[in-house]
């Protein structure tokens, strides 16, 4: 979806217990994107927080997270499940959101080199006091949203992400509705 500077996205999960991989990408030039690594060094945290700004592999805002009506989980720590990842767990033909990624852009005519790190929306990665990470159940409940807005044109694409032999998702996997809300 292509979303232009100023307005801003609402992702709900629609059934709960839903993870979501969020990609965003500069629409003029697709070689920008939301860079996880970078968000973290510039808001010196782990996860996202209401009012801060993710930033792209060029250290230039393309998102900030407006609102939130979710129990606030969202992971910035795992990179989109892909083939390689399925066929490590033996299922080499499974869905998975980097090929959902590729699908979706290549709708518009965009190659990607790589799949940049999302924003994971609804999941819940914590890290242990041993520095271990869990792998534990989304937490997001029917009906519950969270909202971008987009400081730069961009091009946003979510995948509902089809883990299903990893615990992250409560069950089957359910759609996310993706609402494109007015400028501010």
């Amino acid at each position: 979806m292509r979303v232009g500077a100023g307005a801003s996205v609402r992702v709900v999960d629609l059934d709960g217990g839903q993870v979501g991989d969020v990609f965003a990408f500069n629409a003029a030039d697709p070689t920008e994107f939301h860079s996880a690594g970078y968000t973290r060094a510039r808001n010196s945290r782990l996860f996202p927080a209401i009012g801060e700004k993710f930033v792209t592999n060029r250290r230039r805002s393309i998102l900030t997270l407006v609102a939130d009506g979710s129990p606030g989980r969202h992971d910035m720590l795992i990179p989109a499940c892909d083939p390689a990842r399925y066929a490590e767990l033996g299922v080499p033909d499974h869905p998975s959101c980097a090929a959902n990624l590729r699908a979706a852009l290549a709708e518009r005519g965009i190659t990607l080199a790589e799949v940049p790190q999302p924003i994971n929306v609804f999941m819940d990665i914590p890290v242990t006091p041993e520095a271990g990470l869990e792998w534990l159940p989304s937490p997001s409940r029917p009906g519950d949203a969270i909202t971008f807005r987009a400081e730069m044109d961009c091009v946003l694409v979510v995948s509902a992400c089809p883990q299903d032999l990893v615990a992250i998702n409560t069950g089957e996997i359910t759609p996310l509705a993706i609402d494109l809300l007015p400028e501010d």
